[in-house]
Protein backbone atom coordinates (compact mmCIF):
# COMPACT_ATOMS: atom_id res chain seq x y z
CA UNK A 1 0.00 0.00 0.00
CA UNK A 2 1.45 3.37 -1.03
CA UNK A 3 0.72 5.89 1.56
CA UNK A 4 2.01 9.38 0.74
CA UNK A 5 4.75 11.03 -1.97
CA UNK A 6 5.32 14.12 -2.64
CA UNK A 7 3.02 16.69 -0.76
CA UNK A 8 1.19 19.56 -1.97
CA UNK A 9 0.63 22.33 0.52
CA UNK A 10 -0.90 25.95 0.87
CA UNK A 11 -2.87 28.32 2.87
CA UNK A 12 -6.42 27.59 3.76
CA UNK A 13 -8.95 29.95 1.64
CA UNK A 14 -12.78 30.34 1.96
CA UNK A 15 -14.83 30.77 -1.61
CA UNK A 16 -15.89 34.41 -2.06
CA UNK A 17 -17.77 36.07 -4.44
CA UNK A 18 -17.59 40.05 -5.56
CA UNK A 19 -19.40 42.23 -7.96
CA UNK A 20 -19.96 41.93 -11.34
CA UNK A 21 -19.84 44.93 -13.99
CA UNK A 22 -21.86 45.89 -16.68
CA UNK A 23 -19.10 44.59 -19.15
CA UNK A 24 -17.09 41.99 -16.78
CA UNK A 25 -18.34 39.25 -14.59
CA UNK A 26 -15.59 39.89 -11.84
CA UNK A 27 -15.61 37.47 -8.37
CA UNK A 28 -13.45 37.06 -5.49
CA UNK A 29 -13.04 33.30 -5.38
CA UNK A 30 -10.17 32.96 -2.77
CA UNK A 31 -8.77 35.30 0.40
CA UNK A 32 -5.30 35.58 1.57
CA UNK A 33 -3.82 38.15 3.62
CA UNK A 34 -3.00 41.29 1.08
CA UNK A 35 -3.97 38.39 -2.10
CA UNK A 36 -7.22 37.56 -3.42
CA UNK A 37 -7.93 35.04 -5.99
CA UNK A 38 -9.56 36.74 -8.92
CA UNK A 39 -12.01 35.70 -11.45
CA UNK A 40 -12.61 37.86 -14.36
CA UNK A 41 -14.48 36.89 -17.44
CA UNK A 42 -13.70 33.33 -16.72
CA UNK A 43 -10.06 33.96 -16.27
CA UNK A 44 -8.57 33.09 -12.76
CA UNK A 45 -5.23 34.82 -11.07
CA UNK A 46 -3.62 35.20 -7.91
CA UNK A 47 -3.38 38.96 -7.63
CA UNK A 48 -1.40 40.77 -4.77
CA UNK A 49 -3.01 44.15 -2.95
CA UNK A 50 -1.03 47.14 -5.59
CA UNK A 51 -1.12 44.49 -8.21
CA UNK A 52 -3.70 44.42 -11.62
CA UNK A 53 -4.92 41.36 -12.46
CA UNK A 54 -6.92 39.79 -15.45
CA UNK A 55 -9.37 42.49 -16.83
CA UNK A 56 -7.51 45.44 -15.18
CA UNK A 57 -9.32 44.79 -12.07
CA UNK A 58 -6.89 46.09 -8.96
CA UNK A 59 -6.69 44.69 -5.99
CA UNK A 60 -6.31 46.92 -3.47
CA UNK A 61 -6.38 45.56 -0.12
CA UNK A 62 -7.13 42.18 1.00
CA UNK A 63 -8.49 40.33 4.49
CA UNK A 64 -9.77 37.06 5.85
CA UNK A 65 -13.24 38.96 5.37
CA UNK A 66 -12.84 40.43 2.03
CA UNK A 67 -10.79 42.24 -0.62
CA UNK A 68 -11.30 46.23 -2.06
CA UNK A 69 -10.49 45.82 -5.52
CA UNK A 70 -10.92 48.77 -8.51
CA UNK A 71 -12.56 47.72 -10.89
CA UNK A 72 -13.09 50.58 -14.33
CA UNK A 73 -11.88 52.76 -11.89
CA UNK A 74 -14.01 52.70 -9.24
CA UNK A 75 -12.90 51.01 -5.82
CA UNK A 76 -15.58 48.86 -4.85
CA UNK A 77 -15.35 46.30 -0.81
CA UNK A 78 -16.08 42.21 -2.04
CA UNK A 79 -17.46 40.59 0.90
CA UNK A 80 -17.55 37.36 2.00
CA UNK A 81 -20.44 34.50 0.13
CA UNK A 82 -21.70 37.45 -1.96
CA UNK A 83 -22.22 37.81 -5.68
CA UNK A 84 -23.56 40.86 -7.72
CA UNK A 85 -24.93 41.30 -11.46
CA UNK A 86 -24.91 44.86 -12.76
CA UNK A 87 -28.32 44.30 -14.30
CA UNK A 88 -29.69 41.44 -12.64
CA UNK A 89 -28.86 42.47 -8.96
CA UNK A 90 -28.28 40.23 -5.90
CA UNK A 91 -27.64 36.60 -7.52
CA UNK A 92 -27.85 33.75 -4.84
CA UNK A 93 -24.41 32.42 -4.42
CA UNK A 94 -23.43 28.38 -5.18
CA UNK A 95 -25.36 25.85 -3.33
CA UNK A 96 -21.86 24.18 -3.13
CA UNK A 97 -19.37 24.15 -0.55
CA UNK A 98 -15.72 25.18 -2.14
CA UNK A 99 -12.36 26.00 -0.40
CA UNK A 100 -9.52 27.25 -2.45
CA UNK A 101 -5.90 26.97 -0.84
CA UNK A 102 -2.68 28.96 -2.80
CA UNK A 103 0.61 26.99 -3.25
CA UNK A 104 2.99 27.68 -0.85
CA UNK A 105 6.68 27.90 -1.03
CA UNK A 106 8.12 25.01 -2.31
CA UNK A 107 5.01 23.86 -4.63
CA UNK A 108 3.17 22.88 -1.71
CA UNK A 109 -0.38 23.02 -0.54
CA UNK A 110 -1.11 23.53 3.07
CA UNK A 111 -4.55 23.60 4.92
CA UNK A 112 -6.15 23.65 8.22
CA UNK A 113 -8.53 21.65 8.85
CA UNK A 114 -10.01 19.11 11.77
CA UNK A 115 -9.99 15.19 12.68
CA UNK A 116 -12.73 14.12 15.00
CA UNK A 117 -13.45 17.74 16.06
CA UNK A 118 -9.55 18.93 17.04
CA UNK A 119 -7.66 21.09 14.85
CA UNK A 120 -4.77 19.40 12.40
CA UNK A 121 -2.46 20.81 9.65
CA UNK A 122 -2.20 18.97 6.35
CA UNK A 123 -0.43 18.85 3.60
CA UNK A 124 -2.43 18.49 1.02
CA UNK A 125 -1.24 14.48 -1.33
CA UNK A 126 -3.24 13.25 -4.10
CA UNK A 127 -0.20 10.42 -3.99
CA UNK A 128 -1.38 9.39 -1.28
CA UNK A 129 -4.02 6.68 -0.89
CA UNK A 130 -5.08 7.65 2.86
CA UNK A 131 -4.75 10.24 5.19
CA UNK A 132 -1.70 9.66 7.08
CA UNK A 133 0.21 10.88 9.85
CA UNK A 134 2.82 9.57 12.41
CA UNK A 135 1.99 8.17 15.83
CA UNK A 136 2.78 11.16 17.74
CA UNK A 137 0.49 13.47 15.85
CA UNK A 138 -2.33 10.40 15.98
CA UNK A 139 -2.05 10.59 20.16
CA UNK A 140 -2.25 14.12 19.91
CA UNK A 141 -5.67 13.62 18.56
CA UNK A 142 -6.82 11.11 20.96
CA UNK A 143 -6.33 8.22 18.96
CA UNK A 144 -5.68 5.05 20.77
CA UNK A 145 -4.71 3.78 16.80
CA UNK A 146 -3.42 0.40 18.62
CA UNK A 147 -7.00 0.08 20.00
CA UNK A 148 -8.77 0.60 16.90
CA UNK A 149 -6.39 -0.04 14.16
CA UNK A 150 -5.24 -2.90 12.36
CA UNK A 151 -2.10 -3.72 11.93
CA UNK A 152 -0.52 -3.58 8.90
CA UNK A 153 2.91 -2.71 6.38
CA UNK A 154 3.14 0.18 4.42
CA UNK A 155 5.46 1.51 1.96
CA UNK A 156 7.45 4.99 2.12
CA UNK A 157 9.88 6.41 0.63
CA UNK A 158 12.51 5.16 3.18
CA UNK A 159 10.94 2.05 3.01
CA UNK A 160 8.57 -0.15 4.67
CA UNK A 161 6.90 0.88 7.87
CA UNK A 162 4.78 -0.67 10.62
CA UNK A 163 1.41 0.98 10.45
CA UNK A 164 -2.34 0.32 11.60
CA UNK A 165 -5.18 1.48 9.43
CA UNK A 166 -7.86 3.33 10.82
CA UNK A 167 -10.94 5.18 10.20
CA UNK A 168 -11.96 8.91 11.10
CA UNK A 169 -15.10 9.75 12.43
CA UNK A 170 -14.95 12.96 10.43
CA UNK A 171 -12.34 15.11 8.63
CA UNK A 172 -13.33 19.42 7.94
CA UNK A 173 -11.46 21.26 5.56
CA UNK A 174 -13.21 24.27 5.57
CA UNK A 175 -17.03 23.88 4.91
CA UNK A 176 -16.30 20.08 3.38
CA UNK A 177 -17.12 18.23 6.25
CA UNK A 178 -16.37 13.86 5.06
CA UNK A 179 -17.51 11.30 7.69
CA UNK A 180 -15.99 7.67 8.06
CA UNK A 181 -12.63 8.77 6.29
CA UNK A 182 -10.13 5.97 6.00
CA UNK A 183 -6.45 6.88 7.76
CA UNK A 184 -3.05 5.66 8.60
CA UNK A 185 -0.80 5.91 11.58
CA UNK A 186 3.03 5.34 10.83
CA UNK A 187 5.28 4.28 13.81
CA UNK A 188 7.88 7.05 14.36
CA UNK A 189 8.08 10.30 12.58
CA UNK A 190 7.44 9.96 9.14
CA UNK A 191 5.53 11.75 7.74
CA UNK A 192 6.31 14.87 9.44
CA UNK A 193 3.08 16.69 8.51
CA UNK A 194 -0.19 14.92 8.42
CA UNK A 195 -1.17 14.42 5.25
CA UNK A 196 -4.94 14.74 3.30
CA UNK A 197 -4.80 11.84 0.74
CA UNK A 198 -7.06 10.57 -1.28
CA UNK A 199 -9.12 8.94 1.12
CA UNK A 200 -10.48 12.32 1.66
CA UNK A 201 -9.69 13.69 -1.93
CA UNK A 202 -11.76 10.89 -3.57
CA UNK A 203 -15.02 12.19 -1.86
CA UNK A 204 -14.74 15.52 -2.80
CA UNK A 205 -13.87 17.75 -5.99
CA UNK A 206 -10.84 18.89 -6.62
CA UNK A 207 -9.06 20.43 -9.46
CA UNK A 208 -5.72 22.62 -9.78
CA UNK A 209 -6.09 26.27 -11.90
CA UNK A 210 -2.95 28.68 -12.04
CA UNK A 211 -1.47 27.77 -8.72
CA UNK A 212 -4.65 27.12 -6.94
CA UNK A 213 -5.94 23.64 -5.44
CA UNK A 214 -9.81 24.09 -5.26
CA UNK A 215 -11.90 21.76 -3.41
CA UNK A 216 -15.68 21.12 -3.70
CA UNK A 217 -18.46 19.39 -2.32
CA UNK A 218 -20.18 16.92 -4.89
CA UNK A 219 -23.85 17.90 -3.70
Amino acid sequence: MKVFSKALAGGLLLAVMGPLTAAQQVQVVGLFPNAAVLLVDGQRKLVRAGQVGPGGVEVVSADARGAVLRVNGVQQRFELSREYGGAEGYTAPSTRAQVSIAKGAGGHYWVAGSVNGQSVQFMVDTGATSIAMNDSQARALNIDYRVVGQPMVVSTASGTERAWRIRLDSVKIGALTVLGVEGVVLEGGSPTQALLGMSFLSRVGWREEQGVLILESKH
